[in-house]
């Protein structure tokens, strides 16, 4: 079928498609209806099925005679290491670990919080906690200790699986001090921590609630897989909101496993058997779908690499690990692209590499510029698919379906909506645009298996956060327009959250923690533009009167403050202090525009501005910090 036959298809019987689509996952029991809308609009798809994700993910395979097959490939250059695990070895190693979870009480339906670097013990906690239905909660190793408290406390887990520390070029980062500190913070205590001691950084434990994971694996009964139902959650996964308060993304089991089987062929183009790279990390959306679930529910082999796209120990790194491995597919950032291109402009380090293997490369996360698709299908010599999805959806809403039929690359568009996405661009009183016409990137209800059903313990915070501004409609919380040949254009954010390297911040949250700076009166914190990461914030900072210390010093302070509340991976270190920032004559401060100033974009000031001279003054404020940008307008 070509895929406009396939999309038809679902449009005109999305239950049967679906079901058709199921029939690929091992079920203990296979669903009679494909959804349920009840409830709606909180949707459940296969309500009467019974399944389970590790199973999925690892026993079938070894029961279907691919038990030697490579589930995973370790690869870390920041310590030399690289390890091959099979199908039936992961399945041992799953079955010891959730049988330590077990026996020390974690039983279906509790939380497990993971914390962890990029190491193979990430993901085989993963699928521990789903051999026996348990929901994890990945957290992001090394992030800060008040934002794992905070997602402690909202999901309230029995137990933690850390790491001792990370390894980044050049540092070691100790997890299990701020694993402490965290728990310290929270008001949920957690039953009990399994830590996994790296050489690097081994952890003191506390005695009577952590436990050493060889130890703990080793001593352990395996347990065998559970069945669940089909809408039991997966997982919980956090996502910046516009408040303080994280996001607490749910991932029901049964979509999950089905709509994340059919990407891999239909979007990624890749058989079982075949090796798969996701670049990316198992605190984030993409390492959920597809350095973890996608490749293994498939029969693929997954890559985990514990390294960066440079300085370890150069640019080079990619093309060894594809060409080492025989990566057939690869997923990852823009900003890795551009990181590789600002270090080797010229490729020079893939003259030592071959990766005629590789078919494709996929990018995702953030806009892929088209600068960097063009140097990167040039010097690769491969095509290069941009593709878009969210947290929330845990798939791409719109992508190059190259494994059913490679469509016409546009540069600038993810291409077209898949299977399951109803994709509508609505004016702001919920009309349909035009082909060409800017508008809100909507979703007609329901959303396809596999995305979110609600947020944690917050069904009326999902229904205001997603569902209250277009009735019917998901909205992606995006702007942009579809042309003449239904392609997708993503042109901008319709809300304060940025993207920085690919990972969604919200800007809110950065001056909640830059106001409670004794010397800050007033603050706004801007996404601006910026050649490798994509976006960075920008603070703008005003003084309680009377103070009168060192600006620059100040300046510091908040960024050092965002590290400290927020984590490194705010990447926020631009701040400067100004007279007053402008606003609306209501009392609205105007980021939009101060965006603008920034990037060097074209604008005019709002009618409503209290004063225009004060875009002057936030002008030359931004020039010690290498802003505006010279010619950056699209």
């Amino acid at each position: 079928m070509t895929f406009a036959e396939t999309y038809a298809a679902w449009q005109a019987d999305p239950e049967g498609w679906w079901m058709e689509r199921a029939r690929a996952i091992d079920w203990d029991r296979f669903p009679t209806r494909a959804l349920d809308d009840s409830r709606a609009p909180f949707y459940e798809w296969f309500p009467d099925g019974m399944v389970n994700t590790c199973h999925n993910a690892v026993d079938r395979h070894v029961a279907n005679g691919h038990g030697d097959r490579t589930a995973i490939i370790w690869d870390s250059p920041v310590t030399g290491n690289k390890a091959r695990i099979s199908y039936a070895e992961l399945q041992t190693r799953c079955a010891a670990l959730a049988g330590a979870l077990a026996e020390r009480g974690v039983t279906k339906g509790d939380r497990v919080v993971i914390y962890m670097p990029m190491v193979p013990e990430a993901l085989i906690g993963m699928l521990a906690c789903t051999r026996i239905g348990a929901i994890h909660s990945v957290v992001f190793g090394g992030f800060a200790a008040h934002e794992l408290a905070t997602r402690i406390d909202d999901c309230r887990p029995k137990a933690v699986l850390a790491g001792s520390c990370g390894i980044e070029p050049g540092r070691t980062v100790p997890y299990k001090p701020l694993l402490d500190r965290a728990i310290e913070e929270a008001t949920h205590k957690p039953d009990f921590c399994i830590v996994l001691q790296r050489d690097a950084c081994r952890a003191d434990l506390i005695e009577g609630r952590d436990h050493d994971w060889a130890e703990a694996v080793a001593a352990a009964t395996p347990a065998g897989c559970v069945p669940v139902e089909a809408n039991h959650p997966a997982y919980i996964l956090y996502t910046s909101g516009t408040t303080g308060q994280p996001k607490g993304v749910v991932r029901a089991t049964g979509g999950h496993l089905v709509a994340l089987n059919w990407t891999m062929k239909a979007v990624y183009n890749v058989d079982p058997g075949e090796v798969f790279w996701a670049a990316s990390d198992v605190g984030w959306v993409v390492g959920h779908s597809y350095i973890c679930y996608a490749p293994l529910i498939h029969g693929n082999t997954t890559v985990v690499f514990e390294g960066k796209p440079v300085g370890t120990p150069d640019a080079g790194t990619y093309w060894r690990v594809i060409s080492e491995h025989n990566v057939r597919s690869f997923f990852t950032a823009p900003t890795a692209m551009r990181a590789i291109r600002r270090e080797d402009l010229d490729a020079e380090a893939l003259k030592d590499y071959d990766i005629s293997c590789l078919r494709a490369l996929y990018l995702a996360g953030e806009r892929a510029d088209p600068d960097t698709i063009e140097w990167a299908g040039r010097v690769m010599g491969v095509p290069v698919y941009d593709h878009w999805w969210q947290t929330e959806t845990g798939f791409a809403i719109a992508a190059n379906p190259t494994g059913i039929e490679p469509l016409p690359v546009k540069i600038g568009s993810p291409t077209v909506a898949m299977p399951g996405y109803d994709v509508r661009i609505l004016a702001e009183d919920g009309t349909e645009k035009q082909p060409g016409e800017l508008g809100a990137i909507a979703i007609k209800l329901p959303l396809p298996p596999g995305t979110l059903p609600t947020l944690w313990n917050a069904d009326e915070r999902f229904r205001k956060s997603y569902l209250s501004t277009f009735p019917g409609y998901y909205e992606t919380g995006d702007a942009g327009m579809k042309d003449d040949d239904g392609y997708l254009w993503i042109m901008a954010r319709t809300d304060d959250v940025i993207n920085v390297a690919g990972h969604r911040l919200s800007t809110g949250l950065m001056e909640e923690v830059i106001a409670t700076h004794p010397d800050v009166a007033e603050c706004a914190v801007i996404g601006v533009r910026d050649d490798l990461k994509g976006q960075l914030p920008m603070g703008f900072l005003t003084l309680v009167r009377g103070r009168n210390r060192d600006h620059d010093e100040i300046a510091r302070e908040c960024v050092q403050l965002v590290r400290d509340q927020i984590g490194p991976v705010a990447a926020f270190k631009l701040a400067v202090v100004v007279e007053r920032l402008p606003k609306t004559r209501s009392g609205k401060t105007l980021r939009a525009t101060m965006a603008r100033v920034a990037d060097g974009d074209t604008f005019t000031a709002p009618a409503t501005i209290d004063d225009p001279r004060i875009l002057d003054e936030i002008r030359d404020a931004m020039r010690p910090l290498g802003y505006p940008r010279q010619g950056a307008a699209d």
